[in-house]
């Protein structure tokens, strides 16, 4: 069959193995998407559904050309507790607060519609100047490394499991023929789930009580709870406390579309525009939220598939959110997921979260970046290290009052800022994403 680095054409693959990439590319994204409302209370189900939901909405806006999936972001976790937290002290139950926090998302993700105006308005050449390779690298480099903690937390619960998923993944993916080659993330996670089903570490009792069609959204767990309850002045503090967040968020969706740019070799920033992309995350978060589901993000994940399958075609995406669609009416699939050892999420994750960190490597290497230059090596010296320092030192998150900034969204502040503002250039030429010279960039 093809070579190991030939770029595979979904639709010359066939419908059936775009299905089958299609479920791959969902598997990739289920722990991390999942996980997000585990830790807040959310419901999987309706998360499940507005994936899909948030998806086919960016595909759209972004003209179908952008292969990314859009799941749960990890952003606003601080932004959901302190929420909760604060409903809870005024005699709230916590399905009411979060409903509460939605708002606040969902009022977020209003800024992006801004940042893509601005982007709109000025162009994308004036808005990317203030995003170099050696700003966006590092930061790419860092959005992998930062992840890479919950994928050793989750390998550590066993790292049988763990390896086995890895052993697999790797061994389909470097001597894998034919559909096996472009399987490998799907095999991985078949494999180490059965070995943990036969070892007795994954309980069913729960899939087995769950039903197998329900109606995932309920009245009370969507932003329609916050107006009939109408405490305005909570309404007020979480739309404060929560907003901000938007700005981490907009750095991380720049990064995660450069990474998706280099990973398929298509200037998406450019065609069909950062303004499209910008604006089909908003709407995705904005509405996944106003139904009670996490605000949406595109996933890195997915970008790791991308890299490992060469399987670029959009299409495959798309279906993998059709499937999260009709999967959020099945509660006993969404259990079923729930069960997935974390080992199993962690061996897979493991591998993508690595995959993402070496895009960015690369992207440093390939824009020939000159990390002799003092002012180059500052930059990204500071965002590597406050993206992971803040990460793993000030556990995720700096609290400003009610306002939680992530480490990753420090970073990209104080590397853009640190890039504008220090004297001297790259002294390079930037090349595009098929190779042709776009000319100098010049730094203030």
């Amino acid at each position: 069959m093809e070579s190991q680095n030939a770029i595979y054409d979904a639709r010359q693959l066939g419908k059936p193995r775009m299905v089958i990439l299609g479920v791959q590319h969902l598997f990739a994204m289920f722990g991390a998407t999942v996980l997000v409302p585990l830790i807040t209370g959310l419901d999987v189900s309706v998360t499940l559904l507005f994936a899909g939901i948030g998806t086919l909405l960016f595909h759209f806006i972004s003209k179908w050309n952008v292969p990314a999936f859009l799941g749960s972001s990890f952003a606003f976790l601080g932004g959901y507790a302190s929420v909760k937290e604060m409903g809870v002290d005024q005699g709230l139950t916590e399905t009411l607060a979060l409903d509460y926090a939605c708002l606040g998302v969902a009022c977020a993700g209003l800024m992006y519609f801004i940042m893509a105006a601005l982007i709109k308005f000025f162009g994308i050449e004036k808005i990317m100047h203030y995003f170099p390779p050696v700003v966006t690298g590092p930061i790419v480099i860092a959005i992998g490394l930062v992840l890479s903690g919950s994928a050793i937390a989750n390998c550590q619960t066993n790292w049988l499991l763990a390896i086995i998923a890895i052993v697999v993944v790797i061994s389909s993916s470097v001597w894998g023929k034919g559909i096996v080659k472009i399987i490998p993330i799907l095999l991985g996670v078949i494999a180490s789930y059965v070995i943990a089903a036969l070892m007795g570490e994954v309980d069913f009792t729960p899939v087995s009580e769950a039903a197998w069609v329900g109606f995932p959204i309920s009245k009370d767990r969507t932003v329609l709870a916050v107006f009939e309850d109408g405490n305005s002045t909570l309404m007020l503090s979480s739309i404060l406390a929560i907003m901000p967040i938007a700005f981490a968020t907009i750095m991380e969706h720049i990064g995660d579309m450069l990474a998706i740019s280099s990973t398929v070799g298509k200037d998406f920033l450019t065609q069909p525009g950062l303004h499209r992309t910008l604006t089909g995350d908003g709407v995705a978060t904005a509405v996944a939220s106003m139904f009670g589901a996490p605000a949406n993000t595109t996933y890195g994940e997915n970008t790791g598939v991308l890299n490992l399958t060469k399987v670029f075609d959009p299409k495959v995406i798309r279906i993998a959110a059709c499937i999260a669609i009709l999967l959020a009416f099945c509660p006993k699939f969404a259990s079923l997921i729930q069960q997935m050892p974390a080992a199993t999420i962690g061996g897979v994750s493991l591998i993508l979260y690595g995959m993402i960190s070496a895009v960015g490597v690369r992207n440093l290497i390939e824009e020939n970046v000159d990390l002799k230059s003092s002012r180059n090596v500052f930059v990204a010296a500071l965002i590597l290290v406050l993206a992971i320092g803040v990460k793993y030192g000030a556990n995720d998150d700096i609290a400003i009052g009610p306002i939680h900034i992530s480490g990753l969204a420090i970073a990209a502040i104080v590397g853009i800022f640190l890039n504008a503002i220090m004297p001297g250039k790259l002294g390079m030429k930037v090349k595009s994403f098929h190779g042709k010279d776009k000319g100098p960039i010049h730094n203030s």
